[in-house]
C-alpha cells in the first residue's frame, strides 16, 4: 500500500467503513448486494490495512470488528413479525482469501501453534444464508438467523416447510441439547422455476440463488416459504460435553440423525491435499445443482481450536478460499435503454448468449451513461463478463483487440426512446430520466406492473395484461383499474371468462390491502416496502403524511433529506392528490386498521420525544409505547422536543444538546411512571 497522510487514512476508513455498512446492510438485509464478494473482500482488505496501520482510527463498530446483521427489525404495524433471540455461542464469520499463498500462510500458523499430527476437514461453501438450529430431546425448538451475530430472528415456522430438515431426529444417540449450524439454500432448478413465476406476474426477478434463499427465509407467510423449494445442508456442531475428537466424528454423527450434511467433504493430511481440492472443485462445482462460491477449510480436530482461538469476527482455526469469479468473452449485438416507472433511462447491453457460472447469460446492464464512457463502448465490440459472487452479470472491459475498424461509439440518447421528449439529469445524478411522466408508455405501463405486484396491490396480471389495457382499453390512470368490466376484458386478446373473473377478484381483494402497501404502490420516487412500513406507522393516515413538512419527516429514523423532499415533491402535485381522492373513494385503505384500538392512552399525546441510552427493554419497544400512548418518537433533539429520554450509557451529545436547549430530560423510571 503506497504511503498515506494521517488525515487521509482517516479520510479513507471513513469512507470505507461507511460504504462496508450500507452493502452489508443491501447484502444481509435486503438480499440485494450491489458489488461483487470480490470487490467488497477488496475494500474490507484495504480497511483492515489502513486499520493496522494506524490503529488510533480503528473503532470497536468497524466492518472488520462486526459481523454483518440480517435481523429484521420490528414493525410495530405489523400483525406479524419475528422474534428475537440471543445466539447461545456467537455466530461469527469467516475469514477469506482468493489466492493459495495466504492458505500456505494459514497452515503455517496452525502448524507453529500445534506440536501434534493434524488433518483439515475441507467443505464446499454453499451459497445461500446461514442457520442456526436448537434441538432438546431430539425435537427441533429454534431456528435463528445469524443476525448480528449475536442476537438473530427465529424462524422456525419457516424452516418447518423445508423437507430436508427434520422436526424429530432419528435415533437415540444425540446429545440432550445441541446446535447445528449450515445453510439454507436455493437450488438452480427451483431459482429457474421461481423467477420465471415472477417474470409472469410482472414481479422484479431476483439476482441469484443466494438473494432468493435469504428472502424467501425471511418472508411472513410459511406457505409462500414452502411453495420456493429451499433446502439446507449443515456443518457445524455445537453443545456440552460433546464425546466427539474431530469434526468428521461429528459430521458422521449429524448425518446419522437425519440431518443433511455435504456427501462432497474430504478430509485432507496435508496443504497439498487441500490444494488439489481447491483446484478440482474450482471447475467441478460448475456441475452442481446448486451455488458454491468457495470452500471452506477447518482444522478437523476439535480438542487444538480452543488454543487458537478467535479474531472479534473469526476463529483462527478455519479460512475460506473464495472461487475467483468466472468471466466470459462474448459480444456485444445491441444496446436497449429501459425506461422505470420513475422515468430513469437504464442501458442494457444484448449479448451473444454464453454460459456463465451456472446460467445462460444473454443481457448485462450498463448502468448509465458515465459508466458507457468509462468502458469505452462500440457497436460490435467484444466484452468481458463477470458474475462475481453469482452476481447480476455485467461488462468489465473491452477486448480492443477484436474491435471492429472503423466501429461507431455507441451514444447515449438525448431524447426518450419511448415518447421523444427530451431527457433531463439532475444535480448530482448520474442517471438519466424522462420527465414526461403522464405521456410516456413505459413509464404508465411499469406504474401499473409495481401497482400490482405482489408486494404491493397483488393483482394478478403483468406486462403483457397492462399493455392491452393501457393501448385497447385507454386505461391510464391506477383508479381506472376499479372501473373495468368483465365485458371490456372479454375484448382483449386470449380472454375468456375465467380469467376476467379471477381479475376481477384480485381487484376487489386489493381494497383489502394494508395501508403501507397501498402507500408503496403509489411508485412514490425513494418509498421502497420498508420505507412505507415507517411512515405509516408513524403517521397512521394519508393526510397526515400529505401534510407532513420537511423537518417532520428527517426526524423519522432512516429517512433522510433525499427521501422527505420527494414524499414533499409527490404530494405537492395536483394530479397525485387526484388519484389519491379517486382510489379512496373505491375503497382502498389509507390509514392504519384498527389505529385507535392500539392507543392505550393519551398520556404523552402531542409530546415528541427522543430517546438514547439502553432501557430494560428492547429500543424499539420504547418506541413503540412512545406512539402507543398518544406522543412521537423522534431520532434527533431540536427545539420542538419535549423530552430526552435517557437510559444508561446515554449519548453525551444528546444529553448536551438536550441541556442547552433546556430540554426536560426524563429516567426510565419517570417515563413509566407517566404512562402508567
Amino acid at each position: 500500500m503506497a504511503k498515506i497522510s494521517k488525515k487521509d487514512a482517516k479520510s479513507r476508513i471513513e469512507q470505507l467503513s461507511n460504504e462496508l455498512r450500507e452493502h452489508n446492510h443491501n447484502y444481509y438485509v435486503n438480499n440485494s448486494p450491489t458489488i461483487s464478494d470480490f470487490e467488497y473482500d477488496l475494500m474490507m482488505q484495504e480497511l483492515s490495512e489502513l486499520e493496522r496501520r494506524f490503529p488510533e482510527f480503528l473503532l470497536p463498530d468497524s466492518p472488520t470488528q462486526v459481523v454483518g446483521s440480517d435481523i429484521v427489525k420490528s414493525d410495530v404495524s405489523s400483525p406479524k413479525s419475528f422474534k428475537q433471540a440471543k445466539h447461545k455461542y456467537p455466530m461469527l464469520s469467516l475469514g477469506n482469501t482468493y489466492n493459495m499463498e495466504e492458505i500456505y500462510a494459514f497452515d503455517q500458523r496452525i502448524s507453529s501453534a500445534l506440536d501434534s499430527d493434524y488433518s483439515y476437514s475441507c467443505e464446499l461453501k454453499f451459497d445461500g444464508t446461514a442457520i442456526c438450529l436448537t434441538y432438546k430431546n431430539g425435537e427441533l425448538v429454534q431456528a435463528l438467523t445469524r443476525g448480528d451475530g449475536q442476537i438473530g430472528d427465529d424462524v422456525i415456522q419457516n424452516v418447518l416447510t423445508i423437507p430436508s430438515i427434520p422436526k424429530h431426529l432419528k435415533g437415540d444417540d444425540f446429545p440432550v441439547e445441541f446446535e447445528i449450524r449450515g445453510e439454507i439454500f436455493m437450488p438452480y432448478s427451483a431459482f429457474d422455476q421461481l423467477n420465471s413465476e415472477r417474470a409472469e406476474i410482472g414481479e422484479p426477478l431476483f439476482a441469484n440463488p443466494r438473494n432468493a434463499a435469504a428472502g424467501s427465509l425471511k418472508l411472513l407467510d410459511s406457505e409462500e416459504v414452502r411453495s420456493r423449494k429451499l433446502d439446507a445442508v449443515f456443518y457445524h456442531l455445537l453443545g456440552e460435553n460433546l464425546p466427539y475428537t474431530t469434526h468428521y466424528e461429528q459430521l458422521e454423527a449429524v448425518k446419522s440423525w437425519g440431518l443433511p450434511v455435504s456427501e462432497h467433504s474430504q478430509i485432507c493430511h496435508s496443504i497439498d491435499q487441500v490444494e488439489s481440492y481447491l483446484v478440482k472443485w474450482d471447475s467441478a462445482r460448475k456441475e452442481l445443482p446448486y451455488a458454491t462460491d468457495g470452500v471452506v477449510i477447518k482444522l478437523n480436530q476439535i480438542e487444538p481450536r480452543e488454543s487458537l482461538g478467535y479474531t472479534s469476527k473469526s476463529p483462527r482455526w478455519a479460512t475460506a478460499y473464495k472461487f475467483k469469479a468466472e468471466r466470459a468473452l462474448t459480444k456485444i449485438l445491441s444496446v436497449d435503454y429501459q425506461i422505470g416507472r420513475t422515468g430513469v433511462i437504464t442501458p442494457v447491453a444484448n449479448l451473444e448468449p454464453v454460459l456463465l457460472s451456472g446460467t445462460v447469460v444473454k443481457r448485462a446492464t450498463l448502468h448509465n451513461e458515465d459508466q458507457m464512457n468509462i468502458l469505452d463502448i462500440h457497436e460490435g465490440d467484444s466484452v468481458y463478463i463477470e458474475k462475481g459472487g453469482e452476481i447480476i452479470p455485467k461488462i468489465i472491459e473491452v477486448e480492443l483487440s477484436q474491435r471492429v475498424p472503423n466501429a461507431q461509439k455507441v451514444t447515449f440518447p438525448t431524447l426518450c426512446p419511448d415518447c421523444e421528449t427530451p431527457l433531463v439529469k439532475e444535480e448530482d445524478d448520474a442517471r438519466y430520466f424522462c420527465p414526461n411522466s403522464d405521456g410516456c408508455y413505459s413509464q404508465i405501463k411499469e406504474r401499473f406492473v409495481h401497482f400490482a405486484s405482489r408486494k404491493a396491490m397483488n393483482i394478478l396480471a403483468g406486462d403483457s395484461t397492462f399493455e392491452q389495457l393501457i393501448k385497447k382499453l385507454n386505461v391510464k390512470q391506477l383508479s381506472d383499474l376499479y372501473h373495468l368490466t368483465k365485458e371490456q376484458l372479454l375484448t382483449l386478446d386470449s380472454w375468456k371468462d375465467r380469467s376476467a373473473e379471477r381479475f376481477l377478484k384480485s381487484i376487489e381483494e386489493s381494497k383489502d390491502r394494508e395501508f403501507y402497501r397501498v402507500l408503496y404502490s403509489l411508485g412514490i420516487r425513494q418509498i421502497g416496502e420498508s420505507t412505507a412500513k415507517l411512515l405509516t406507522s408513524h403517521f397512521k393516515t394519508i393526510d397526515a403524511i400529505a401534510a407532513a413538512s420537511l423537518e417532520e419527516l428527517v426526524e423519522i429514523d432512516e429517512i433522510g433529506d433525499i427521501v422527505a423532499q420527494s414524499i414533499i415533491d409527490y404530494f405537492s402535485n395536483d394530479k397525485n392528490i387526484k388519484l389519491i381522492t379517486a382510489l379512496k373513494e373505491i375503497g382502498l385503505q389509507f390509514e392504519e386498521k384498527n389505529s385507535a384500538e392500539k392507543v392505550l392512552s393519551e398520556a404523552l399525546l402531542g409530546k415528541n420525544i427522543v430517546i438514547s441510552g439502553n432501557f430494560s427493554k428492547p429500543r424499539e419497544e420504547m418506541k413503540k409505547l412512545i406512539v402507543l400512548h398518544g406522543g412521537k418518537s423522534l431520532s434527533s433533539i431540536s427545539s420542538k422536543t419535549d423530552y430526552l429520554l435517557s437510559g444508561t450509557k446515554s449519548g453525551p451529545e444528546k444529553l448536551r444538546k438536550a441541556e442547552q436547549l433546556g430540554i426536560e430530560i426524563i429516567t426510565e423510571t419517570q417515563f413509566f411512571e407517566m404512562i402508567k
